[in-house]
């Protein structure tokens, strides 16, 4: 078959800031005062559960106090933000070879994420020129839908502004969580997973992929 649309699911398919990420959350936990500090291997493991306010609501109501999570959150970003501007972030080996290739055969890209604007846009912004920001035909974020992912309805809202059906569509995620979005919308999905989901296990239905280059679209089309 052949695809119109390929969909970038989300922040860790284009560039990989799971440290930086781990870090802002915890310069948050210490501007407020709290005793938090995150490990790599439990934020890790808490990167199970999509959001990162859901995550220090948890990670409080485990401990027993009380914390004004959306404050919390909003620290984080600030300070996610300013490491990104110190620190720079580069794309994913293969991911822009990936893009180039796309646009060449006419598809249309998407970066399909559920995340803030503010946060999407500090990593696009981030990558600078190593980045083709302008090949992208849909940019996501949380304020267009009522639910995150794991919930369809980014999808939904791409494939709606995009002009293409799911069956026409190819979605790269690098989390569980984030593909079973992708294949709630119906859409072929290709798994890339980070450096938090190594050993992950995928749905059924998605192809793992541990790296990408121009051709994996090709190949999805061979497998569909």
């Amino acid at each position: 078959m052949s695809y119109s649309a390929l969909l970038l699911g989300s922040v860790g398919v284009l560039a990989e800031t799971h440290d930086l990420q781990r870090r802002a959350f915890n310069a948050a936990f210490a501007e407020a005062g709290l005793s938090w500090e995150w490990t790599d291997p439990e934020y890790t493991e808490m990167l199970r559960t999509s959001g990162g306010r859901k995550r220090i609501a948890g990670y409080a109501e485990a401990r027993g106090e009380e914390v004004d999570a959306e404050a919390l959150h909003a620290a984080k970003i600030r300070h996610f933000a300013q490491l990104l501007s110190e620190e720079g972030v580069t794309p994913r080996p293969g991911i822009v070879a990936l893009i180039k290739s796309a646009k060449d055969r006419g598809l249309r890209v998407g970066f399909v994420t559920s995340t803030g604007a503010n946060q999407s846009g500090a990593i696009l912004d981030a990558m600078g020129d190593a980045f083709p920001r302008a090949m992208l035909d849909f940019v996501g974020d949380a304020s267009m839908v009522d639910a995150p992912k794991p919930a369809p309805d980014i999808y939904h809202a791409a494939l709606d502004a995009l002009g293409v059906d799911a069956g026409v569509a190819v979605a790269i995620e690098d989390t569980p969580v984030s593909a079973g979005s992708a294949l709630a919308a119906g859409i072929t999905t290709l798994g890339f997973p980070g450096i938090a989901a190594q050993g992950l296990s995928f749905p059924d239905g998605v192809t793992v992929n541990e790296w990408l280059g121009p051709d994996a679209v090709e190949l999805a089309e061979q497998a569909a």
